[in-house]
């Protein structure tokens, strides 16, 4: 599985508050992603049924190594479409497949009680010339095979059954093509790069949509880098204009609602990450245009920004929010933006 690390070897769940995807990666049994992907690479009108949030990265892994025009008829365990809507890096690249035409994605009900040796509710994988199963207990699963075609045919007829009961499944977060064109065009072209580098370089799990350090605070710290005006990252991640603004929604990329930045950008500004200043916007109140100050944020290339953000996160803060003794104080601003001191 590609992306179960960072680039510099962190794990998913440094972080204090882990998302979705990290706890559930964390938590999948040793050697049965690979096993899944190496199985799947390579197969057309693949169906996979029970699957869970922590086997979709090896079977989107698998299915960038397949050239298959049919998409993969994927099943999935329910909520696992829910949590793909708070996850950034997961989120899109799913939603990027199905986007594609590369998956077909469902969600299937609740299994009900029933015999044990039922297939209702396992993990299930099937193509024309097998079927593959995930099998043993909890924490000590594996694949086992079934190529024998007096047995392949009917339970694959029976996972196609299975996979047309499901409900067909949306992802609430934008696939990657969309989620950096609106940056290009909402922003600006060295904004939407560093947006692409983070996706390609941060793990699955790397950050969700809880804590104080989310995938919108991680956005805000990334347009402050660039001196963008909030409203125009608001507009860009879901609700496009102020609320006061009489103009109505923008129609952006539908990460989260855009008033939920004003937490993300307060928790920067108050350690010291970032400012906020006020720049007039003609009739109305004005707005406000991030700006990075703190120099290793400005300096980290896109692909250590999270790592940034994590460090001062895990700096202790005064009741009020704001990092206790913050060394450095002003020579952490621009050289430009420093106030002038009395040589004398």
């Amino acid at each position: 599985m590609a992306r179960s690390t960072g680039d510099d070897g962190a794990s998913s769940l440094d972080s204090d508050d882990p998302s979705e995807v990290a706890v559930a990666l964390n938590e999948a049994d040793d050697g049965l992603a690979e096993a899944i992907e190496s199985a799947l690479a390579g197969r057309s009108d693949l169906v996979a049924v029970g699957v869970p949030l922590a086997l979709l990265p090896p079977i989107l892994d698998a299915r960038e190594r397949t050239e298959a025009d049919a998409p993969w008829r994927v099943a999935c365990r329910p909520g696992v479409a829910d949590a793909l809507g708070r996850a950034l890096v997961l989120g899109t690249a799913v939603a990027e497949a199905i986007d594609g035409g590369a998956i077909e994605l469902r969600t299937e009900a609740e299994p009900r009680a029933r015999a044990a040796e039922s297939d209702a509710g396992r993990i299930l994988f099937a193509s024309a010339e097998r079927v593959d199963a995930v099998a043993g207990p909890e924490g000590d699963r594996t694949l086992v095979t079934e190529a024998a075609p007096a047995r392949v045919a009917p339970a694959a007829r029976s996972m196609r059954e299975r996979f047309a009961a499901a409900a067909p499944a949306s992802v609430e977060m934008p696939g990657r093509s969309r989620l950096l064109a609106g940056a290009r065009e909402t922003l600006d072209d060295r904004f939407a790069d560093d947006v692409a580098a983070v996706l390609d370089a941060l793990p699955y799990g790397a950050v969700g949509r809880t804590g104080e350090l989310t995938d919108r605070t991680l956005l805000t710290a990334l347009a402050a880098r660039h001196d963008h005006l909030l409203w125009d990252l608001r507009r860009w991640i879901g609700t496009g204009t102020e609320p006061d603004d009489g103009s109505g929604e923008g129609e952006g990329v539908g990460i989260a609602a855009g008033q939920d930045l004003t937490g993300d950008r307060r928790v920067l500004v108050q350690r010291g990450l970032i400012e906020a200043i006020k720049v007039p916007a003609g009739a109305g109140r004005p707005r406000l245009r991030l700006r990075a100050i703190d120099d290793a944020l400005l300096r980290a290339t896109p692909e250590e920004v999270l790592s940034v953000l994590r460090g001062r996160f895990a700096l202790p803060v005064d009741e009020d929010g704001r990092v206790r003794d913050l060394p450095g104080g002003d020579e952490r601003r621009p050289v430009w933006d420093r106030p002038r001191r009395d040589k004398n």
